[in-house]
C-alpha cells in the first residue's frame, strides 16, 4: 500500500477509535441497540462528530493559515469560537426537554434512597462538558501538523541537497570526457568518431534520465559500460583492465550517476602506460543488492590545472548518505600502492 493509502487508512480508523468511545464509556453500554434513541448518549455523539469536524478544521486551515503564518491572536479567536460551537451546538440540538420528555422506566430501577448528584453550574452544562476533549483535540491536530511541517522541510532540505550535488555532475563528466576525446583527436585517431556518438549517448542519459530520483538500473550499467568503452579508446592496451558485470539488471532502480565516482577515479589516478597499471571493475547485482568493486594500482600522473570539479568521491558519500540512509555500506580501502572501494546498497 502507497503512503497516501496509508495515511487516508490511519484517518480513517482514528476517527472510528475516537467516535466509539462515547459508546464504549455510555452507562447505557448494555443496551447498544436502542442506545442510539436516549438523549444524553445522542448528545455525547454529536459532540464527538463535531470535534473531529474540529479537528480536520485545525488541521487543514487554522494551522496553516493563521498559527504558521504567526497570526496568533486570529488563531486563538478561530480556536475559542470553535470551542464555544463544539460546546453549545449539542444542547442545541438535544435541548433539556428532550431529556424530560424521555421515558425514564428504560433507565434501570435504580435505589430509592438514591440521591441525585447536584445540577452543574451552567457554565460547566454548556462548556464544561467537552472541554477536556476539546483540548486533547486540539493539542493532538497542533502536534501532528508541527511535525509534518518538520518532516516536510526536512524533505525538502536533503532534495535541495541532492540538487546541489547532481548540479556538480554534468560539468565534472563533460570535462573528464571531452578530454579524453581530445587526446583522441590530437593523435588523429580512427575512434573519434565513434568517442564523439557514445559521449552524445551519455550526454543524452545524463541530461533526460538522471535528472529522475531514480532511474532503471539498466540504464545505469549501460551508461558505465559506455564510459568504459570510451576510455578504452584512450588507454593504451597494455593497461590490464577487467569489468564484469553479472546478475540479472531487469525491473531494479538505482539513484543515477551513483557509482560513476568511483570509477572515473580508478581511471584518474591508476592508468599511466610506462608504469604496470591495472584496474578492475566488478558489479554483482543479487535479487535485491547491488555490489561494486573497484581495484586499481596507483601511478603516477600529471596533474593539468584545472577547476574544481566538486564531484569525487565525497560528494558521491554524501548523496549514498541522503539516497540510502541505513540501506548502504561503503568500505574504502586507501594505502601507498593500491586504493579499492566495495559498495553494497539495496535496490528499490
Amino acid at each position: 500500500m502507497k503512503g497516501k493509502g496509508i495515511q487516508v487508512l490511519t484517518h480513517f480508523m482514528g476517527c472510528a477509535v475516537f467516535l466509539s468511545l462515547p459508546i464504549l464509556f455510555s452507562p447505557d453500554l448494555t443496551n447498544p441497540f436502542g442506545m442510539y434513541k436516549i438523549p444524553p448518549f445522542q448528545r455525547d455523539f454529536i459532540g464527538y462528530v463535531i470535534l473531529v469536524l474540529f479537528f480536520y478544521l485545525n488541521y487543514y486551515t487554522l494551522i496553516p493559515k493563521f498559527y504558521f503564518q504567526k497570526k496568533y491572536a486570529v488563531f486563538s479567536a478561530l480556536t475559542l469560537l470553535c470551542f464555544l460551537l463544539v460546546s453549545i451546538i449539542p444542547n442545541l440540538l438535544i435541548s433539556e426537554a428532550d431529556f424530560i420528555n424521555y421515558p425514564q422506566n428504560t433507565y434501570p430501577e435504580v435505589n430509592p434512597n438514591f440521591s441525585p448528584p447536584p445540577t452543574p453550574s451552567f457554565f460547566f452544562h454548556f462548556f464544561g462538558h467537552h472541554f477536556f476533549e476539546f483540548l486533547i483535540v486540539f493539542t493532538l491536530s497542533l502536534m501532528l501538523k508541527i511535525s509534518s511541517r518538520l518532516k516536510l522541510a526536512e524533505k525538502e532540505k536533503v532534495n535541495a541537497e541532492l540538487s546541489y550535488l547532481k548540479a556538480q555532475i554534468n560539468p565534472h563528466f563533460l570535462f573528464n570526457t571531452l578530454n579524453s576525446i581530445y587526446s583522441l583527436a590530437i593523435e588523429k585517431s580512427d575512434y573519434t568518431a565513434t568517442a564523439v556518438v557514445k559521449l552524445s549517448g551519455m550526454m543524452r542519459y545524463v541530461i533526460t534520465d538522471a535528472s529522475h530520483k531514480f532511474v532503471p538500473l539498466e540504464k545505469e550499467i549501460n551508461y558505465i559500460s559506455d564510459y568504459i568503452e570510451l576510455q578504452k579508446l584512450r588507454i593504451d592496451s597494455t593497461i590490464k583492465l577487467t569489468y564484469v558485470v553479472t546478475g540479472d539488471a531487469f525491473d531494479k532502480k538505482i539513484a543515477p550517476l551513483v557509482l560513476i565516482s568511483f570509477i572515473e577515479n580508478a581511471f584518474k589516478y591508476g592508468v599511466n602506460a610506462e608504469e604496470n597499471s591495472e584496474i578492475k571493475i566488478d558489479i554483482d547485482i543479487t535479487k535485491s543488492y547491488l555490489h561494486l568493486r573497484v581495484f586499481n594500482k596507483k601511478v603516477s600522473i600529471h596533474q593539468v590545472n584545472e577547476a574544481k570539479s566538486g564531484l569525487g568521491i565525497e560528494n558521491t558519500k554524501n548523496r549514498l548518505q541522503l539516497l540510502y540512509p541505513g540501506s548502504h555500506k561503503l568500505v574504502i580501502k586507501d594505502n601507498k600502492d593500491q586504493f579499492s572501494i566495495l559498495l553494497s546498497l539495496h535496490l528499490i
